[in-house]
């Protein structure tokens, strides 16, 4: 099934596009694994999109990963430390294969953002 699915892969990449794009596809997954699904993209879609939602902290963190087909290119992102959100978009054949995207949430800016929210509060009391 591994080695079907790499030669399947491997013979869409090399492809030139003559016909409509294949993406990933999938709605609201916990889990990049759980987010492997293609769909034939209609004929105005040019890209394929991953949106991936993420926050919390350790145990708590959650994310939600969404990936299919667009015809304009939304990309954008946001990190703030405890809750990541981004809209990545790519324009070849099962190229929207990874599922975070380049924003994860970090613990650096998590807890740069919780001193300076402490060092506010206690600034404005005093």
């Amino acid at each position: 099934m591994k080695a079907t699915f790499a030669a399947l892969l491997a013979v869409l990449l090399c492809v030139e596009r003559a016909s409509s794009l294949t993406c990933f596809h999938c709605d609201s997954k916990e889990s990049n694994w759980n987010c492997l699904n293609m769909k034939t993209c209609s004929e105005t879609d040019n890209y394929c999109i991953t949106k991936y939602i993420g926050g919390g902290v350790g145990e708590n963190h959650k994310q939600s990963i969404s990936k299919g087909c667009s015809p304009n290119c939304p990309q954008a992102g946001v990190d703030l430390g405890i809750m990541a959100f981004s809209v990545k978009c790519c324009n070849t054949h099962l190229c929207n294969v990874s599922g975070a995207m380049g924003v994860k949430s970090s613990f650096t800016v998590l807890a740069v953002g919780t001193l300076a929210s402490l060092l506010y509060i206690f600034g404005a009391k005093l």
